[in-house]
């Protein structure tokens, strides 16, 4: 049976996530677009074959002729959408964050219990990276021995608008590296500290976040919006046997005017793109199947995120170490 989607919001991730489903989800079609800009909506349906379009998102979402819907409108519609999905029996895909309010995360996770099923697979892709991938296998096969600590850094070019800030760059920014580290670690967050040093201008400035771990390892992170020479995420993991970095993804080298070099992307749309396919094929698998993605992202994690942003944020206005608090996992999400 082809699984009907229908993709919410047709910014340029709604824009993504249609051409995936139309191009790259075999079992797949993409029923509906949905925004609430008409004219936006009808360019990416047209350009990917949708059947309709649509303003409503809740319309979309109750439609009988829909079975599933990714959800990729701005961030403080996705935990609504994500109840709205859980209310119609309609498995969603959203994208993060499930939302910056812990106690909005609270409700999607309560409902969803309410329900007896999962329904919500969260958008945090970088699980599906292959250097991820890599790094938690190395992990897992004991190859690198004891975790002791990760290394992580995440620049891009310019923050996306002028009232950008350091604690929008954690939690903004940031929650990908604490859900895909969580991941790669297996483990949960004890305390977080941030700092940012000094710029000469009036841009945000670095972020630097020092994270413990429930299982004693440390977590740096870097959050740099303003990098200026493009688009740049890279991570090692270090053990007490050896070591796993990311190598930068650069398909061709330059050689000219007595000088070699390779460029940068501007943005995540390339560095990320097989991941998306690879986690949206998970998804329409969840979908067919009813079993969660054995490596997708669910509202536990969404909470966890949300919960770790907002003491980053506290811990950076503050200037101290903030302790991690977050309720007992549910067994449900075991």
């Amino acid at each position: 049976m082809t699984i009907r989607i229908a993709v919410i919001g047709a910014g340029l991730m709604g824009a993504d996530h249609a051409k995936i489903v139309a191009e790259d989800m075999p079992g797949a079609c993409l029923q509906v677009v949905c925004d609430m800009d008409a004219t936006r909506a009808r360019r990416i349906a047209e350009a990917h074959g949708a059947q309709d379009v649509m303003t409503d998102p809740e319309a979309a979402i109750a439609r009988a002729d829909v079975d599933a819907v990714i959800v990729a409108s701005p961030d403080f519609t996705h935990a609504p959408l994500s109840l709205a999905c859980i209310a119609a029996g309609k498995r969603v895909l959203c994208e993060k964050p499930l939302s910056q309010s812990v106690d909005e995360c609270l409700a999607v996770m309560q409902a969803e219990q309410a329900a007896g099923a999962r329904f919500v697979q969260l958008g945090f892709m970088r699980r599906y990276d292959e250097a991820y991938v890599q790094m938690r296998g190395a992990l897992q096969r004991g190859d690198l021995g004891r975790a002791l600590m990760m290394h992580n850094f995440h620049r891009n070019v310019e923050t996306p608008a002028a009232d950008f800030t350091g604690a929008m760059a954690i939690t903004n920014s940031a929650p990908h590296e604490f859900d895909v580290v969580r991941h790669v670690l297996g483990c949960e967050y004890a305390s977080i500290a941030a700092w940012q040093p000094k710029r000469s201008d009036a841009r945000v400035a670095p972020v630097v976040m020092v994270l413990e771990t429930a299982d004693g390892q440390l977590v740096n992170i870097e959050v740099n919006n303003n990098a200026a020479y493009g688009y740049d995420v890279r991570a090692e993991l270090v053990g007490e046997a050896g070591s796993i970095a990311m190598n930068p993804v650069a398909y061709t080298r330059t050689d000219m005017r007595l000088a070699s070099s390779t460029g940068y992307d501007s943005d995540w749309r390339g560095r990320y793109a097989e991941a998306y396919r690879r986690q949206n094929r998970a998804f329409l698998r969840f979908v067919q199947t009813g079993a969660f993605p054995e490596i997708g992202a669910d509202c536990w994690d969404g909470y966890c995120a949300a919960v770790v942003a907002q003491a980053g944020a506290k811990a950076l206005a503050v200037g101290r170490k903030m302790p991690v608090e977050m309720i007992a996992r549910p067994e449900f999400y075991a």
